[in-house]
């Protein structure tokens, strides 16, 4: 299967079965990156390389009806996003616990995982006189369960590394991935990939990222699913890298940044995408792994400690929120209760009420132990010290 753009724009043309548009033509160059790294690096194994040539012409075929709904129904393209609350942090540091205690919250949107994946509704467009299919009886969740339930088939040590679930809240960074300016480096060793994204500017990602969300906000609003505050919830550790054009894009928006210290956050990064890697490709180095993934987030990191030092100096330290990964852990609803002070929200009992049953249901100790080291990627806590001194200067060392 060969990584050829323009075999992969007429396959996802043929699957979309009439539309033509794949908007704004800014995604190419990502596109193109991605192909070039995929050939030229990943050392993908045979199921791998199907597997991602199913992804990339799933993800144009997307783009294609998404632009035709917008075409044909402009309203749309009027729905607000309004002051989200994005969840950013190293990986392994809370932040699904968090999206998904804040999301049995029924005044805000959660992403759920079934959205993010399938945004298009199934089996074809809905028109502006049609109703959109109950959440309930959406063709997409079971097409989501079937997935995750693969997935944990096939790679039973996912369970302990991330609590899969299709019908749960889950990361925007798979929204992203349908501009090809996202964490597709998780899935496969592709460093030049990972330097074009260094190189070039994500805002394009992000205004189609906006824009995918007004479509699920339009779909949600039309299931009855009609969040009172109208304000999203989203997360993904990817936002690191740009903190900053996430909130030129989103002007409004309101961060909440969770805490822990890389010494245990980065090997556990690393123990989660050799897993992926392994998916896609053969003979994978966890020295590579480990290397590549540090690095990744020891960049991301300084930049955002640079955003946030720059925000401060120019009056808007406040739109800052910060949450610490032992503290999510000893007492989740007293963190809550700080953040919806933060947000401006209050929180009723019924509301409090429901998250509590979800961190019962959720314990941890039900899903499988994570086990990991620093030694089997190569990684030390000299090296880590050094490549993340300022971070824990200021979050993990001092107290808060």
């Amino acid at each position: 299967m060969a990584f050829d753009i323009d075999a992969l724009l007429q396959e996802a043309r043929r699957r979309a079965g009439g539309p033509d548009d794949f908007g704004a033509a800014d995604f190419r160059p990502a596109l193109q990156a991605l192909l070039q790294a995929l050939d030229g690096e990943a050392r993908l194994s045979a199921v791998g390389r199907q597997l991602l040539h199913e992804r990339i012409v799933e993800l144009l075929r997307n783009r294609l009806l998404v632009e035709d709904h917008f075409r044909r129904l402009p309203e749309i393209a009027a729905e607000e996003i309004r002051s989200p609350l994005v969840i950013v942090g190293l990986p392994r540091t809370g932040t699904t616990l968090l999206q998904r205690i804040l999301g049995c919250d029924a005044r805000l949107y959660p992403l759920l995982w079934w959205e993010a994946r399938f945004p298009v509704p199934l089996p074809a467009p809905e028109t502006s006189a049609q109703a959109m299919p109950g959440a309930a009886l959406d063709p997409r969740i079971e097409r989501a369960r079937a997935e995750v339930a693969a997935m944990l088939a096939a790679m039973p040590k996912l369970a302990a590394i991330h609590p899969l679930d299709a019908e749960a809240a889950d990361e925007d960074g798979i929204l992203l991935e349908h501009s090809f300016c996202a964490f597709f480096d998780a899935y496969a060793d592709i460093p030049g990939y990972t330097r074009w994204l260094q190189e070039h500017d994500p805002q394009p990602a992000y205004r189609h990222l906006r824009r995918l969300l007004q479509f699920l906000q339009w779909q949600k609003r039309r299931r009855g699913e009609t969040a009172s505050s109208g304000r999203w919830v989203l997360k993904t550790p990817h936002h690191l890298r740009q903190l900053d054009v996430l909130c030129a894009v989103f002007p409004d928006a309101q961060i909440v940044q969770t805490h822990r210290d890389p010494l245990q956050t980065i090997p556990s990064i690393a123990s989660f995408n050799e897993t992926l890697w392994q998916i896609y490709g053969e003979k994978v180095d966890p020295l590579r792994v480990g290397r590549q993934w540090s690095a990744i987030f020891a960049r991301g990191m300084q930049r955002s400690l640079e955003f946030r030092a720059r925000e401060s100096a120019a009056g808007r330290g406040g739109r800052f929120h910060d949450v610490w990964f032992d503290d999510t852990l000893r007492e989740p609803l007293a963190v809550v209760r700080k953040l919806y002070a933060f947000a401006g929200l209050s929180l009723p009992g019924d509301v409090e009420g429901r998250m509590q049953h979800y961190l019962v249901a959720h314990r941890r100790e039900t899903r499988p132990a994570h086990d990991y080291s620093l030694e089997h990627f190569g990684l030390s806590p000299e090296q880590i010290g050094r490549d993340f001194a300022a971070y824990r200067e200021a979050y993990i060392l001092s107290p808060h």
